[in-house]
């Protein structure tokens, strides 16, 4: 018997673009659109799956299972005009887990900007 296709529960379709999985079209579309500008010189450091390590006043935020909690954004790069890296998330259906981690990165000071 062959296990059931799994779908995703907010309908992304997963999406491979130049041999590289992405988990929705909008992330794949993102990064062709990245990919241009660090190809004409306006960004630098493009990389994908970034993970953030959120911290509170005391030290690192652990998880329920005691391993430390992580914001997981889709992109990274240093934007050349400003000299600032920029964190990008695509983000169709924003989650209830995902705000939350996101507030705590914004309380580091660091924004992620929903694509």
């Amino acid at each position: 018997m062959r296990a059931a296709k799994r779908s995703n529960k907010y309908s992304a379709r997963r999406t491979t673009l130049g041999g590289i999985p992405f988990d929705s079209k909008r992330e794949a579309k993102r990064w062709a659109e990245l990919f241009l500008l660090e190809r004409a010189g306006e960004i630098a450091d493009l990389r994908r799956q970034v993970p953030l390590m959120l911290e509170g006043r005391n030290g690192p935020l652990l998880t329920r299972t005691g391993r430390r909690m992580r914001l997981t954004v889709d992109f990274a790069y240093t934007d050349l005009a400003s000299g600032l890296t920029i964190y990008e998330d695509a983000k169709g259906v924003p989650t209830r887990d995902y705000e939350v981690r996101r507030a705590v990165a914004a309380a580091q000071g660091i924004e992620v900007v929903e694509v």
